[in-house]
């Protein structure tokens, strides 16, 4: 029954008995919940890790880049210790499994581990960049699409938040790339799977599901979904191959969709435009829709149409 407005103690008891009788959507009596502002902010602070220079502190020197660097890590280390141990304790608890006197020596662990990748993603990350470059005729440097493409954001964000979902941290991954989303209106799920030399091209609309896995040299274009055939399965499905594989070389262009966890496009394969894929294609085939007829029907020259007069009505 609604409330009338005016009455907010009874609005207030309401609420509260909305939050007793559904608790799942209810987070009371704990603080282990991660915070979504702290995420995003460990989200800048890993940008200024990555690419020193660009975002953050600038003018840097060879001489303050080292107290630099090190200053940076240890205030990262100390924020994502303090998330992934909630993360896991939350996890822990709503598991119903009571105390978890192991989640701070494993948060530690995972967040150690983590922070030992970082040079290896800016590896991968320098190669994102030179594909982008490479692939774009419009990009005037490797700057530019450190500094503004949108694509470069969310694979940045996304290699980031994988190496944090492969070594299990709950929620936070997930949280990365969701902030990436809502910034660039690329949806990349941190379990996908991602080669080397991967660019996204325009990018708004994406959407890579979080079973894929895409080679090397794989480049994508805007409205590409990499999903699954169906989900009315919900959680029966959790865990099985629903999304496709894309081998290495592959071109897919815009608003194609590739579905299906035993799809696999071969190495090489071109996927045109608008095309709904839900079958393997062999390698270095080219898949498209047959184009649709254009008619072409001559007007008159502007100058000699008449004008309606602004008052006309039908």
């Amino acid at each position: 029954m609604r409330q009338a407005p005016g009455d907010i103690g009874k609005l207030t008891d309401a609420l509260i008995s909305s939050y007793e009788s559904q608790p799942s959507t209810a987070y009371v009596g704990s603080n282990y919940l991660p915070s979504r502002d702290t995420i995003i902010e460990i989200c800048s602070l890993l940008r200024e890790l990555l690419f020193p220079g660009f975002f953050g502190r600038q003018n840097l020197s060879s001489v303050d880049l080292s107290f630099h660097v090190h200053s940076l890590l240890t205030r990262l280390r100390d924020m994502l210790f303090d998330q992934v141990r909630r993360a896991i304790r939350h996890q822990h608890q709503r598991g119903g499994k009571g105390e978890c006197p192991d989640c701070d020596s494993t948060a530690l662990a995972n967040v150690d581990e983590f922070l030992g990748t970082l040079p290896e993603i800016r590896r991968v990350l320098a190669t994102d960049a030179e594909a982008a470059f490479d692939g774009d005729p419009a990009a005037a440097s490797i700057d530019e699409i450190i500094f503004s493409y949108p694509g470069y954001l969310a694979i940045t964000i996304y290699r980031v938040a994988h190496e944090l979902h492969r070594l299990g941290v709950p929620l936070i991954p997930r949280a990365m790339t969701e902030y990436a989303h809502s910034l660039t209106g690329i949806d990349i799920h941190p379990g996908a799977r991602i080669g080397e030399y991967f660019f996204i091209d325009h990018g708004t609309g994406v959407v890579i599901g979080e079973t894929t896995v895409i080679g090397r040299n794989v480049k994508i274009y805007q409205g590409v979904t990499l999903g699954a055939l169906s989900t009315r399965g919900g959680q029966s499905l959790r865990g099985s191959k629903r999304h496709p594989t894309l081998e290495d070389d592959v071109m897919v262009y815009p608003n194609a969709s590739i579905l299906g966890g035993e799809t696999v496009v071969g190495r090489g394969a071109t996927i045109n435009g608008n095309v709904f894929v839900t079958q393997s294609v062999p390698a270095n085939t080219r898949v498209s829709v047959k184009h649709p007829e254009l008619q072409y029907r001559n007007r008159p020259p502007r100058e000699f149409v008449q004008e309606l007069p602004p008052d006309f009505q039908i």
